[in-house]
């Protein structure tokens, strides 16, 4: 069987080396369709050895995709970004996870999910996404992404694009790594697109969940809880973005940081715990709800002082899950900081040493600052 790996750029510089040599061993062909580079993303993707072929921007991200991919003779097209860095694995266990996929489906009646770490600056932890220094840190969740496609297989959208197809998706052993969130500068870029595709699909819910996370993303938080309340009364419940816009939501609500914000993000609470009560990120952001609620009303909201402690150890007892599309930690290292965090502002101190250990053993920087505090203490 023939893999090619398929992309498009503009401007990569900065990663695109890094992601062709991690892709190289296992693709026979690398294929770049440049859109309009200044700055030698065509000589890099040349000199690593990729057909590198001109497409001329038409603001249509599947068009390019599609230019790209009609460039291919591969049976399967491994379609990755600039920004996207494959973690090791062999080319005889792809090939033998495809074998198993065309058993159980058919050749080219399926296509393959990548599991892909995204890195992202972190501001959801009880301590406010920084270290004891001020320093913010970095996080990772992770995202089931349709990236090994038949040949045949095109997109659609024009933004935030899609495969065309109703073929089922199957989790295949690639992973990769992903640090495009950590630069600035394509949200706004970003909007200008969703908004045109808004106006031609006006009742799209990833469209309404993509405009909601843009939004919040440049901080125009109530702007953005439009889009958040439409894809959360009417969206696709059964897709696999709808929980991960639901938690973006309450997260939105809690930053807002008003009566009026906290009531209906107790109204999402309770009405979501039936559907993602098994979820550890969905747990971990009622034990930050159920805290900032207290506060805000200590007389009004006391009843619920005691669900901040249950949901984080609800997180640790769920555990650590990324093909569900999760933030690490959720349900293990930042749930236990965050133990420990409660423990040690209510007076039990060897309850907050034993979390801020927990979370401490896992690498969890902010953990062992905590802990040298108390040491002092």
């Amino acid at each position: 069987m023939k893999i090619n790996l398929v992309m498009i750029v503009k401007n990569e510089a900065r990663s695109l080396k890094r992601c062709l040599t991690a892709a190289r061993p296992l693709v026979d062909e690398m294929i770049v369709a440049d859109t309009g580079s200044t700055d030698g993303t065509k000589q890099i993707a040349l000199k690593a050895g990729a057909k590198v072929y001109d497409f001329s921007w038409v603001r249509d991200f599947s068009a390019a995709r599609n230019f790209a991919l009609e460039q291919s003779d591969g049976d399967w097209n491994l379609v990755l970004d600039a920004d996207e860095y494959l973690r090791p694995v062999s080319r005889r266990k792809l090939e033998s996870a495809l074998k198993k996929g065309n058993e159980q489906y058919g050749a080219g009646k399926w296509m393959g999910a990548i599991l892909r770490f995204d890195s992202f600056m972190d501001t959801a932890v009880m301590g406010g996404g920084k270290t004891a220094q001020g320093e913010k840190t970095v996080s990772v969740s992770s995202a089931l992404l349709p990236r090994l496609l038949p040949r045949g297989v095109r997109y659609k959208g024009m933004i935030h694009e899609q495969p065309d197809t109703e073929i089922p998706c199957i989790l295949l052993p690639l992973q990769a790594d992903h640090d495009g969130y950590l630069v600035e500068g394509k949200s706004e870029r970003n909007l200008e697109y969703l908004e045109e595709a808004v106006r031609r699909e006006a009742d799209h819910p990833y469209y309404w969940y993509q405009m909601a996370v843009t939004l919040r993303g440049l901080s125009r938080l109530e702007e953005s809880l439009i889009w958040f309340r439409r894809l959360y009364e009417g969206g696709a419940r059964e897709s696999r973005y709808w929980a991960d816009g639901v938690l973006r939501y309450l997260y939105t609500l809690m930053d807002l940081d008003a009566a009026p914000f906290l009531e209906e993000a107790l109204t999402v609470v309770d009405d979501m715990r039936p559907v993602l009560g098994g979820r550890a990120d969905f747990c971990f952001v009622c034990g930050l709800y159920y805290m900032k609620l207290v506060l805000s009303d200590v007389q009004r909201y006391i009843g619920y002082l005691p669900r901040i402690e249950e949901s984080y150890l609800e997180c640790l007892r769920i555990g650590e899950h990324p093909e569900q599309e999760t933030v690490a930690g959720t349900g293990s290292f930042k749930a236990a900081y965050n133990l420990g965090l409660w423990y040690e502002v209510s007076g039990q101190t060897q309850k907050a040493r034993t979390y801020y250990g927990q979370a401490a053993r896992e690498g969890y920087g902010p953990a062992r600052d905590r802990l040298k505090g108390l040491g002092k203490s």
